[in-house]
Parts: structure tokens; C-alpha cells; sequence
């Protein structure tokens, strides 16, 4: 029997935290899976670390390494090369539960179908708190927006995708920029289907200081037109209203303020709304690049 599933782990300059990963995938109590890490462009030992592990032969890693594109470049390389039906990002700062394959293999063998994109399962802290709130116990199926929008779900959660559908919606790489949101991608792929829901824990998270999480200002600031691109296509979602869409115009004229573009109204594809947010992007504009400039 193939294999089900493939662990991805994008990593940049993270040798000194990607063992604690490594050692969650040996405790795993079903080895069926590939553990595929992408290298984006680390100066570290990064490559001679993983070297080590793949002589040791202990479970099946393939390594690529590549120029340095940001996450969503990282993402992108993954899901060309995986052959795999399922995958899962899991990320160098974070590790799976013990019997987390298992929980994904056996859930999906019992569940899964070409009628959804995938299943959507726990991420907890390293004391096993549950990131933010647990899906709805009688929820069966939902689309990841629906998830946080409708349910009231809060905190992250663990995709699991089939590989199929991830190739679809590529994420644009923008000259000297490394960062566009990755919920792009789950976003339009809610549009085709809805995803299994697992109560379960999949795996611990640790928002490190280096980490994009942590600096997600910074980010903002130096990414405009990939923040201006993922406001553009949150907009255009077929299945959000008009307060969702404003929130949107709002962080495209501020975007759009860092990058000086002044074509934003004609591109935007919510003309009147992103003029009606321009006075509140241009606050969100200022408070954001002070906030910056003054760390």
C-alpha cells in the first residue's frame, strides 16, 4: 500500500528548533507517510542537519532546497512535488501528536470522499490547552470560512488537504516581497467543497519570536502588494457580505497607501466600498507604519 499522506514542513533558518519535529515524527505510531521539508533558501546547517536524519534512514524524508520566496513560495514548491493524496503543513517551530498520522489515516479511510477538500483537526499549545475553541460536537462538515464566520470557532486549526486540489489557486510571488496570505488558497477552495471536521488534537504549537505570526507588522508593512492582492481576492469570495468585504477595503487602501499605488479604486474589485474605506485605511495606514518605524 502507498503512502497517504505527506508532512511538509517549510523552514527557514530553523536548524536550531526543527529537531523537536523530527523526533514527533519518529514517535509516530503509524510511520505510512513522507516528511517533506522545504528549505527556503536557510545559511544555516540546515541541510547538513536533515542529511544526518535522512541516513539515518529512520522514516522517508525528501529535501528541497530552494531560493528564498517566503512561506506561500514554500507552500507553492510542496504542493508541485507532492505525490501523495493527503497533505499537511506542519511548521518548523511545531510537532504532531504521537498517534497523529494515525488519527488522520484512520479518520480518513472511515470518511473521506471526493466530495470534500480535505479534513480540518485540532492545534494545541505545549500544554495541551486546545488553541482558542473546539468545532461543534454535532458539526459534521464545514467550509473553513463558515468555520470561523458562522460557528464562532476561534484559534488556529490543522489542514489537512487532499494534494489535488492544493495545486489549484498558486500563490503570486511579487518582486522583493515574501509574504501573501495563505488563506487564499483555503478560501477559494471553499468555494468547490466543505472539509470533514476531527476534534482532535494533530498538533503543538509554539509561536516563536522569529516566527511570522510575531511579526505580522513588520510583515504588513514590508509585503504591500501581497497584502493588497489577498484583501483584492477576500473581496471578490462569492460567499461573504458587504461588512466582510468593507473589512477588506479597509486593509486594501492601507496596503495600497505603503505601496503608493495610486490605482487602487480602478483595481479594486469593490470600487465603492474601498472608497467608502478610504478615510478608515488611510488611520489603519498610519498606525500600522508608526508602529514600525518606532520598534
Amino acid at each position: 500500500m502507498g503512502k497517504l499522506l505527506t508532512v511538509f514542513t517549510p523552514t527557514y533558518n530553523r536548524a536550531y528548533c526543527l529537531e523537536r519535529c523530527y523526533q514527533s515524527l519518529l514517535r509516530q505510531s503509524n510511520r505510512n507517510f513522507i516528511w517533506m521539508i522545504i528549505d527556503d533558501g536557510s545559511t544555516d546547517d540546515t541541510k547538513q542537519l536533515v542529511e544526518k536524519w535522512i541516513e539515518e534512514d529512520l522514516i522517508e524524508i525528501k529535501y528541497v532546497w530552494q531560493k528564498n520566496q517566503g512561506m506561500h513560495g514554500a507552500h507553492n514548491t510542496a504542493y508541485k512535488l507532492i505525490k501523495t493524496e493527503l497533505n499537511v503543513c506542519i511548521d518548523s517551530d511545531d510537532y504532531m501528536s504521537d498517534d497523529a498520522v494515525e488519527k488522520i489515516t484512520d479518520f480518513w479511510m472511515r470518511n473521506g470522499s471526493n466530495n470534500v477538500s480535505g479534513l480540518i483537526g485540532l492545534d494545541a499549545d505545549l500544554n495541551d490547552n486546545i488553541i482558542g475553541t473546539k468545532m461543534p460536537e454535532n458539526l459534521k462538515k464545514s467550509t473553513l470560512f463558515n468555520l470561523y464566520n458562522k460557528y464562532g470557532v476561534t484559534g488556529d486549526k490543522k489542514l489537512i488537504y487532499r494534494t489535488e486540489l492544493t495545486r489549484s489557486f498558486p500563490y503570486p510571488l511579487f518582486d522583493n516581497e515574501k509574504y501573501v496570505g495563505l488563506a487564499y488558497k483555503y478560501y477559494l477552495l471553499d468555494t468547490k467543497f466543505e472539509m470533514l471536521l476531527m476534534n482532535e488534537v494533530i498538533c503543538y504549537v509554539e509561536y516563536l519570536p522569529d516566527g511570522s505570526s510575531k511579526n505580522m507588522y513588520k510583515q504588513y508593512v514590508n509585503n504591500p502588494k501581497g497584502f493588497a492582492f489577498y484583501r483584492k481576492e477576500l473581496m471578490k469570495l462569492p460567499f461573504v457580505g458587504k461588512k466582510f468585504k468593507f473589512k477588506q477595503a479597509i486593509h486594501y487602501v492601507s496596503s495600497s497607501f505603503i505601496q503608493k499605488n495610486r490605482a487602487f479604486i480602478v483595481e479594486s474589485p469593490e470600487r465603492y466600498l474601498t472608497v467608502l474605506a478610504i478615510p478608515f485605511g488611510l488611520i489603519l495606514y498610519l498606525y500600522i507604519t508608526s508602529l514600525v518605524l518606532h520598534k
